[in-house]
């Protein structure tokens, strides 16, 4: 009997606390999810879609020349040609010419393999492993 009213008052605690965590962490309506992020927007805390990073801080370092020193400076450069063309890319080394051509680099490979010269697949020091 003891056991019984245990158990009974057991499960009844149980019962009455999930009931109360359920509560506690009900889920946001609609309007105020879509406040959350119009304030966030507002604030400039919202993370940029696809794999960008957050927002970093905003500087409050001032400048120390005006706009008007800024501008001239810029068409000064833009005179004298030392502007990059909008959108230009870094000067990337040109591909690498070889010296042999490809039937040699094949053949080369072929008579590498078959004096077992080369490594095994799965073997290369990049390879995961046992």
């Amino acid at each position: 009997m003891n056991f019984a009213i245990r158990f009974a008052s057991a499960f009844a605690v149980a019962a009455l606390a999930q009931a109360a965590f359920a509560q506690a962490s009900a889920p946001a309506s609609r309007a105020a999810v879509k406040a959350e992020t119009k304030a966030a927007g507002k604030a400039g805390t919202l993370t940029p879609a696809g794999e960008g990073a957050a927002p970093a801080e905003k500087s409050t370092a001032k400048s120390t020349r005006t706009r008007a020193e800024r501008k001239a400076e810029t068409l000064q450069a833009r005179r004298e040609g030392k502007l990059a063309p909008p959108g230009s890319q870094p000067d990337y080394p040109k591909a690498f010419k070889g010296t042999q051509s490809r039937a040699e680099r094949k053949a080369e490979t072929r008579a590498a393999v078959k004096a077992r010269q080369t490594v095994p697949a799965g073997e290369g020091p990049g390879a995961s492993g046992k």
